[in-house]
């Protein structure tokens, strides 16, 4: 059948369907993260089911990521703690070192790498689980048992991914600056004692860094987790694991970046 439209009729309505359809998730993940909030903040929300899903979450990201992030903690602390506090004292601006660490690796480094191991091991993990509940049928039975997908998956797991984040956020900075510390105490390079040195590195944080910080573990855990798992819950019968993978990842790694740069941005 020929398109009666005008050409500029067709225009607009091209832009239109691509505007929406590049704005659909994004308008949904914002309405879903209000869904969150709101039911988090009922106490009738928290049923069994909900409370179970939420410890099973939390034990699978906080417990499950714990080695992980210790172990990229004890590499970073190796390669930019050590090599920072050398170099520096090498340069003559060994002043520099506290506000240096503060400044790039409590506050820009750590909130990032701890994102992509959440990513990597929770996020990737709950995209599977819900494509594979939303492709196989399973959701709506849920729905015609009168049990709310919504409820039961996205809050709990969100909630436990963001609580995961932040803990091990503060695991991360502790780990690398004390292996950090090690590193150049061993190798003769600072003579203060631990304390003094986790004491002089918090000291130079600025007062916003106080809020800062945790707002970005927070936000990023609770924004990638509820990321992935829409992904997994949006698919069709059109699409498969293999297809939803790729699609969540990017998603998750993009919404990890806008929130570490506007945050970052914002409280510089």
């Amino acid at each position: 059948m020929k398109n009666q439209l005008p050409w500029w009729r067709s225009a607009l309505r091209w832009i239109g369907i691509v505007t929406r359809r590049q704005l659909r998730f994004s308008l949904m993940l914002i309405g879903a993260s209000w869904g969150v909030v709101r039911e988090a903040l009922r106490p009738n929300s928290w049923r069994r089911t909900v409370r179970h899903e939420f410890r099973v979450t939390l034990r699978q990201a906080a417990g499950g990521g714990l080695f992980s992030t210790l172990f990229t903690a004890a590499l970073t602390g190796v390669g930019i703690v050590a090599q920072a506090v050398y170099w520096l004292g090498i340069a003559g601006m060994a002043e520099s070192t506290d506000s240096l660490l503060a400044t790039v690796l409590v506050r820009e480094i750590a909130p990032v790498l701890v994102g992509v191991i959440l990513l990597g091991r929770s996020g990737m993990l709950g995209l599977t689980q819900a494509g594979i509940l939303a492709m196989g049928g399973e959701l709506r039975s849920l729905e015609a048992q009168g049990i709310d997908p919504f409820l039961v998956l996205a809050v709990p797991r969100t909630l436990a991914v963001t609580v995961s984040s932040f803990t091990l956020g503060i695991m991360f900075s502790l780990a690398s600056l004390s292996v950090g510390y090690a590193v150049c105490r061993g190798e003769h390079i600072i003579s203060m004692p631990i304390w003094t040195f986790l004491y002089d590195i918090v000291g130079a944080m600025r007062p916003i860094d106080y809020l800062g910080i945790p707002l970005k573990l927070v936000l990023s855990g609770f924004f990638l987790s509820l990321t992935t798992l829409l992904t997994g819950l949006d698919a069709t019968n059109e699409d498969d694991i293999g297809s939803l993978l790729p699609r969540g990842f990017a998603r998750g790694i993009m919404v990890i970046m806008i929130v570490n740069v506007t945050l970052g941005v914002t409280i510089a």
